[in-house]
């Protein structure tokens, strides 16, 4: 068995960042950004007004002044002039201010009779006028790598953006393997089960960026899983679930030993997740998951995500780790690194990890509970409440 910093390690040496695309950005959410992109002009690009009122000159505004109002001027329906002392400009947030005006007097702030304002007394000493390029100027970057969301996709609209460039979705072929299996929706027999871990998989590889394709349940026979892997042409990485462990059964651990099968590791010093493994199959990059529910999920965390990140582009590393403090006490650790399901909560404004009592590796109810994975190193002593802990966000 090997190190999970170790198999972390040989599954990101088997990806690369795939090709660049554009896609219109009304499709950009979620994508991630492959390369910088520069604002072509100032935002905004005029000086604006951040009030409704009247654009003026500084130097009229005294408590019972009077000016006459000489135009207007609209969001995309500039005044055309200049002013002159003594004149004002009815305006309106985010129009143009007009040449020379220095200043917005609030509607708030004066009264009006036909064309003649008169200046209130107690005004606001805020000038309100935006500047051209106070929000982003010519030569600005949005830069890559980065995960667009709201807020980024907002920002290049803004910067006259209409097709952005990002990686290609990573295409993750996912084969559940086993007799027991049968689709969620399907009648059960006596000795079946619902296929889950290709289903949480799929959710977890669209969550994160990519595009998950559900193949046929491969049947406990090397024929009928080799039609199914055949069927994962142009995948980018094929993830097998089940069949990886030792058993009569498990085709995928024989499959590591045959010429189709470039292994780069089987078994990794982890729990759950102990019959793991990755390589390739006729040169695409597959990893091997376990068949316990909890464990593919679990795995998936810890490889999958990272390797996703990888093809899109956004670097070569593990998940983030945080820490919280523990809600009670714990026991030792054996040898093997344990992700142990957990539920995060703030206590006083303090991170705090309470861990579930049941930790077996075939309890989706536990793990659907659970937000945080809490990480226990090889042989971690016991620990007290209070303790600091290492976790990652699931």
């Amino acid at each position: 068995m090997i190190s999970v910093e170790e198999a972390l390690s040989r599954v990101l040496d088997l990806f690369n960042p795939l090709d660049i695309e554009e896609v219109p950005i009304a499709q950009a959410m979620g994508r991630v950004l492959a390369r910088d992109i520069a604002a072509t002009h100032n935002q905004p690009p005029f000086a604006g007004s951040a009030m409704d009122g009247y654009a003026v000159l500084n130097a009229d505004i005294a408590t019972g002044a009077n000016l006459t109002v000489i135009g207007e001027s609209a969001a995309g329906s500039r005044f055309e002039g200049a002013l002159s002392a003594g004149q004002a400009v009815r305006i309106f947030t985010g129009a143009p201010v007009p040449v020379g005006v220095d200043r917005i007097l609030i509607q708030e702030d004066c009264t009006r009779e036909g064309d003649t304002i008169t200046v209130s007394d107690n005004i606001d000493a805020k000038h309100y006028i935006r500047p051209a390029g106070g929000d982003f100027a010519v030569g600005d970057k949005v830069r890559a790598p980065l995960k667009l969301s709201t807020n980024e996709i907002s920002l290049l609209a803004a910067m006259n953006v209409g097709a952005v460039p990002v990686r290609r979705k990573p295409i993750v072929a996912l084969v559940p393997t086993g007799d027991e299996l049968a689709f969620p929706g399907n009648p059960l027999g006596p000795d079946q089960i619902a296929s889950s871990n290709n289903f949480g998989l799929k959710a977890m590889v669209e969550a994160a960026g990519g595009e998950a394709r559900l193949l046929p349940i491969a049947r406990d026979n090397e024929p009928a899983l080799r039609t199914v892997l055949n069927l994962c042409d142009g995948a980018d990485v094929i993830i097998t679930l089940g069949g990886a462990s030792v058993g009569d059964h498990d085709l995928v651990g024989k499959l590591a030993a045959s010429s189709d099968m470039k292994t780069s590791f089987y078994k990794v010093a982890m729990r759950p997740g102990k019959p793991l493994m990755a390589g390739q199959y006729n040169n695409t990059p597959m990893i091997g998951l376990p068949g316990n529910p909890v464990s593919s999920i679990v795995c998936g965390h810890i490889f999958l995500r990272p390797a996703l990140n990888a093809m899109l582009g956004l670097g070569k590393h593990a998940l983030p780790r945080e820490t919280a403090i523990l809600a009670h006490d714990i026991k030792a650790n054996g040898p093997r690194e344990h992700y142990m399901r957990a539920k995060l909560d703030t206590l006083k404004g303090i991170p705090t990890c309470q861990l579930f009592d049941r930790q077996d590796s075939s309890l989706l109810s536990v793990l659907a509970l659970s937000n945080i994975l809490m990480v226990r190193p090889p042989n971690d002593p016991a620990k007290s409440t209070g303790d600091s802990v290492e976790i990652i966000r699931i």
